[in-house]
């Protein structure tokens, strides 16, 4: 099996960021570079710092209203997400509510020619497979690169939420559950067709992850 991994870095300094981004590369596909563990006022130190790998990186300015750590104003949050779009990293994660409401935002990073990656998360539950294949749906207009994330609280959710890979020829879709009854989506969205998943280097930054080291044990395993 060919499989990816994308290395989340949550950093709180821009110069950290950057060793652990050089890490990283050492040993993952790609990185998720978590810019909202940044203050506002560091990201364009950050940016200069790691412009020349940014073919290589997901970038993410998660709101706090998403799970995330960016807690300014929404104004404030989408000028920094066309900075970043200006960088042109491998993909930019932009939530599916946020372009949702901004198709401003939406087309000026068109114009930018950087690759969306529409997100949208449920950090209380997995829905019905009906309302999540509505969902991805919807999230198919902004972009062929498309992550849903639930948190599982039974087995059966993460058989819902990998249920969605039965329908998503021509995306690019990362869709795995959260928690623990989520962990092993997070391996078998590779088998069933997801571009990488996303791990560790040590602590997890979300319920569930696994490192990278975990995940290249499980996959050899898999393997002999």
């Amino acid at each position: 099996m060919t499989y990816k991994t994308c290395v989340t870095i949550a950093e709180k300094t821009p110069k950290k960021l950057d060793l652990i981004l050089k890490k990283a590369l050492k040993k993952s596909d790609y990185v998720e570079l978590r810019f909202d563990f940044l203050k506002p006022a560091q990201v364009p130190d950050a940016l200069e710092l790691v412009k020349e790998k940014m073919r290589r990186c997901v970038c993410t300015l998660r709101p706090s209203s998403e799970g995330g750590k960016f807690h300014r104003t929404e104004k404030e949050r989408i000028s920094i997400l066309k900075l970043i779009a200006e960088y042109r990293p491998f993909l930019l994660d932009v939530e599916f509510n946020t372009l949702r409401k901004n198709k401003m935002l939406h087309n000026y990073i068109k114009k930018t020619k950087t690759d969306v990656l529409v997100s949208w998360h449920d950090f209380k539950k997995t829905p019905d497979t009906s309302s999540l294949k509505k969902m991805f749906k919807q999230m198919r207009k902004f972009s062929k690169h498309i992550k849903i994330v639930t948190t599982a609280k039974t087995q059966n959710d993460s058989s819902n939420i990998l249920s969605l890979y039965n329908n998503s020829a021509k995306t690019n879709l990362i869709a795995f559950a959260m928690g623990d009854y989520g962990k092993m989506s997070r391996i078998l969205c590779l088998y069933l067709g997801s571009p990488f998943t996303y791990v560790s280097l040590g602590k997890p930054v979300a319920p569930g992850q696994f490192s990278l080291d975990q995940i290249k044990k499980i996959v050899y395993a898999r393997k002999k």
